[in-house]
């Protein structure tokens, strides 16, 4: 059985106080055999065929190909139960910490979906779950709030800092330290110290295998550029990896640029050559000053405002493999409202971002596949106030 990653280059690693390496190996180690146990995977993919809904279809867009002058299909992440894709890594690790015997779950969330996921596959494998959340966060998501409450999860306010979920992490990390010897962090994305991007990665990878064979057996062919949102990135890595190796296909990773790049209201360190840092456990491309100090992200997708990356991401895009770019909060309005209208479709904020990136690039392609990494419900009042504003 082989170890997962530590490294990605020189990214990634693990930079955690010394209370948490003993439950970082004991994490790995599970993980390591779960993998190989037919009877654990039997047992995920079961609930992930018959719980979430996998597959997840790919869709061909007509009428967003016809605006963009060239296929796309969408994966539609949206349609899974909870209504992202976040589902796949939280009923995966929640799986593992039963698998080891630890029954108080922590997690933290932003837009409120790795939230909600958390509290839904805790709820049905009868765990305690305790989620941390900024409070700004929790006015802008405040449907998902009120989902995780009534599956039976406490949501914890985090006050401090920019109140999002920057905040969110640091403080499931207090709790974690705290409580290490009978709780399971379940990060909710490709961040964090060693297991946890691999391990994230590899849960997510259902994305891309799935959407892999799909478009092979509907297109006859392999896409020309596969696109998705990326905030820490799980999404994106969930469907870049199956196609890693294909070099002839462009993998395309779109950032958050606020108010513009330009601005410094952006969550964008891949694009905007964010400085290599250590946040929250591991070393990748971090927003922050030159003295080392974490800048405020700004997004208008609550899942998209965090100041970091995950390490692989920064790995892939210094060797070239991929391409990080960035769309402001006006363009990804733009693209929420394109989608709903013409394919009656409410992408989440965070893949309208990708919705406009596509619609926006110039260059010809042949075909484009956008993981749609979640569902808009939970976006609707801040896209009209945000309407009202302009």
């Amino acid at each position: 059985m082989s170890a997962v990653q530590h490294r990605f280059g020189r990214y990634g690693g693990q930079y955690v106080p010394e209370t948490l390496m003993p439950a970082l190996a004991e994490l790995e180690a599970a993980w390591v055999q779960a993998r190989e146990d037919a009877g654990f995977r039997a047992q995920l993919g079961a609930l992930l065929r018959d719980y979430v809904g996998r597959p997840s279809p790919l869709y061909l867009a007509a009428r967003l190909s016809g605006a963009a002058g060239h296929p796309v299909y969408l994966k539609r992440e949206d349609l899974n139960h909870t209504g992202a894709h976040k589902v796949n890594n939280a009923l995966g690790q929640a799986l593992l910490a039963r698998r080891m015997g630890k029954r108080r779950i922590i997690a933290e969330t932003g837009a409120g979906q790795h939230g909600v996921a958390a509290a839904t596959v805790c709820a049905l494998l009868d765990l305690e779950c305790i989620v941390y959340m900024g409070t700004e966060d929790m006015r802008r998501q405040k449907p998902n709030v009120e989902r995780m409450r009534l599956l039976g999860a406490r949501v914890e306010p985090v006050d401090a800092g920019a109140r999002t979920l920057k905040e969110a992490v640091s403080a499931a990390i207090r709790d974690w330290v705290t409580n290490v010897s009978d709780t399971h962090y379940i990060i909710g994305s490709c961040v964090g110290p060693a297991p946890y991007p691999s391990l994230v990665r590899d849960l997510q990878r259902v994305i891309g295998d799935e959407a892999r064979a799909q478009v092979l057996e509907q297109a006859g062919r392999l896409p020309q550029r596969v696109i998705a949102c990326v905030g820490g990135g799980s999404n994106a890595i969930g469907i870049f990896t199956p196609f890693v190796g294909d070099s002839e296909i462009e993998l395309i990773g779109v950032e958050a640029a606020g108010e513009g790049l330009q601005s410094g209201r952006h969550g964008a360190p891949l694009t905007a050559a964010g400085i290599p840092g250590v946040l929250h456990g591991a070393y990748s491309a971090v927003m922050q000053d030159e003295d080392g100090q974490i800048l405020e992200a700004h997004s208008i997708s609550a899942g998209l405002d965090y100041p970091g990356s995950g390490p692989e991401h920064a790995w892939l895009r210094d060797t070239g493999r991929a391409r990080y770019v960035a769309v402001t909060d006006a363009r990804a309005l733009q693209g929420f409202a394109r989608l709903a209208s013409l394919e009656g479709i409410i992408p989440a904020l965070e893949s309208a971002h990708a919705i406009a990136w596509v619609l926006d690039a110039s260059g010809d392609s042949e075909l484009d596949l956008v993981c749609l990494s979640g569902r808009g419900d939970k976006d609707l009042e801040e896209v009209l106030e945000a309407v009202e504003r302009a």
